[in-house]
């Protein structure tokens, strides 16, 4: 799986000052660490003088990672700067550097196949979902309010079309009856969205300023998700952000905030409740494993599915009675591979 976009391979509190984080995405070896200027950097794991894994036995030092093999120093953008035995560092030789962002509390590298330079940039949620969400007092992610779902067999593209699909709500999170989506907007690589559940949304019709029984889903690319909830219990914003680990399998990486409240350990818990937390036949992870994919029952158009360009790639597509969703096209053009494979 090689998609384009910004995808999400660790927290920010997963990596202090000095720290070295081995990871694999892509089908790649990685090492993350965090210089001394409190930057994070991701290279390709193996130092371009012997190969030597960097994330195993390196350490951070002033000027970048140093290789355990011979002390090599590698920069953030993969240069040599340094060898120690050496006058001068090899400016041939370099290591690849993916571009990285943290934001939201979280680390996120850019990936794209044709080695481009990244497209777009990532918000934070709070410049984003409206003044009811942002507006509230939240915590920094903690243990608690976070998950990783490890190795999961499942497409990103999967999890993006599970948002904009209103109908498996009332079978996969037992709703009494499918969502409604309100508003929306959408760009080359974002799609944003008021979804009204429950009788009082049943006639469509956008209320601004009522948020009541709604969230707000916001996307940007298919690696970049979160939504804004408000709901009798409270509000809160969950992320749910897919990374390709290798051909079939992805990491999962969720995210809590809840308002402060008195009752906040249970609320947190309610999240979890629509996660991939278990393998159960009726849980979002189990119908997710046990798919196979049939492009006629998709969102996406066959056009879409074989990686070619849509004439109208934002087009929306009604679906009585509930509203609107999204075909996939929305999320077309951030990647070049929209090839679906079987999971089932």
């Amino acid at each position: 799986m090689q998609p384009t976009g910004w995808f999400q391979i660790a927290w920010s509190l997963d990596l202090k000052a000095g720290e070295i984080k081995p990871l694999n995405y892509f089908g790649s070896e990685l090492v993350l660490f965090r210089g001394l200027d409190e930057a994070v950097y991701a290279l390709d794991a193996n130092c371009q003088h012997l190969g030597a894994n960097l994330a195993y036995g390196g350490c951070v030092v002033d000027d970048g990672i140093q290789c355990p093999f011979h002390g090599w120093v590698w920069s953030g953008a993969g240069r040599n700067v340094r060898i120690p035995y050496e006058s001068r560092p090899n400016r041939g030789r370099r290591i690849r550097s993916w571009p990285v962002t943290e934001i939201n509390e979280c680390i996120f590298v850019w990936h794209d196949v044709a080695g481009r330079a990244p497209l777009w940039d990532l918000p934070d949620w709070r410049s984003v979902l409206s003044d009811n969400v942002v507006s509230q007092r939240y915590r920094t992610l903690g243990a608690e309010e976070r998950e990783l779902f490890a190795c999961i067999k499942v497409h990103p593209q999967i999890v993006a079309e599970n948002a904009v699909d209103p109908h498996h709500f009332q079978f996969v999170h037992r709703t009494p009856i499918s969502p409604v989506v309100l508003a929306e907007t959408t760009d080359d690589t974002t799609w944003h969205a008021k979804v009204g559940f429950g009788n009082c949304w049943r006639d469509g019709a956008d209320r601004p300023g009522d948020t009541r029984n709604a969230i707000e889903i916001y996307w940007s690319g298919i690696g970049f998700s979160h939504n804004g909830e408000c709901t009798a219990d409270g509000v809160g914003v969950i992320a749910i952000n897919a990374t390709p680990v290798d051909e079939s399998r992805s990491d999962i990486f969720a995210s809590y905030w809840v308002s402060e409240s008195d009752d906040y350990t249970s609320r947190l818990a309610r999240p979890r409740l629509h996660c991939p937390t278990t393998s159960t036949s009726g849980s979002t992870r189990g119908t997710w494993t046990r798919r196979r994919w049939h492009p006629q029952n998709t969102a996406a158009s066959p056009s879409c599915v074989h990686g070619r360009r849509a004439s109208t790639p934002h087009r929306l597509r009604r679906t009585a009675p509930t509203g609107r969703r999204l075909a996939a096209e929305v999320f077309q053009r951030p990647f070049d591979e929209l090839e679906h494979h079987a999971v089932g």
